[in-house]
């Protein structure tokens, strides 16, 4: 069987300086993977963390990503593929003048929850409840590290979602 999943047919949210759109769910692939796009508004940075389970694959669809996994930085330009296997701790933000767009394979899929009910959080509360994100990370097997943002921020000129 063939499927044909039209651009009009994809939710998306917004999170304080990045769209994201739930281009296949895990609903479609029997919760193998999930696909995903990103368009990161320059100076974005997505904060370091790492995923317990989750493989990730990045693809740069447009404009360019710096990242950081564990001690090695690097750009990524329009058409690079990025990896970040599981329980890796990895950072990425868009440090150049103009948008920049992200395709994301996410395996196994549920992952794409919880852009959305992080969405939800910013939408009503912005991210003033670090309790709520904390319970959130839990759930989805998240460990969250602050350790590189304040480097990050200075040597890129880079805020936070939600700044």
């Amino acid at each position: 069987m063939i499927d044909l999943l039209r651009p009009e047919q994809a939710e998306s949210v917004s999170i304080g300086g990045v769209d994201v759109i739930f281009r296949i769910s895990g609903r479609e692939t029997n919760d193998a993977y999930a696909v995903l796009e990103f368009c990161l508004e320059p100076g974005r940075l997505i904060p370091p963390h790492a995923h317990r389970r989750e493989h990730e694959v990045s693809y740069v669809l447009e404009g360019e990503i710096g990242v950081r996994i564990e001690d090695e930085e690097i750009t990524a330009k329009q058409g690079c593929l990025v990896v970040k296997p599981p329980q890796v701790a990895h950072a990425w933000w868009n440090a150049a003048a103009s948008p920049a767009r992200v395709l994301e394979v996410i395996s196994p899929a549920g992952f794409e929850g919880y852009f959305a009910e992080l969405a939800e959080i910013h939408a009503s509360r912005g991210f003033r409840d670090p309790r709520m994100i904390a319970d959130l990370q839990d759930r989805y097997g998240v460990t969250a590290s602050a350790d590189w943002i304040p480097l990050l921020k200075a040597t890129h000129g880079l805020k936070l979602l939600g700044e």
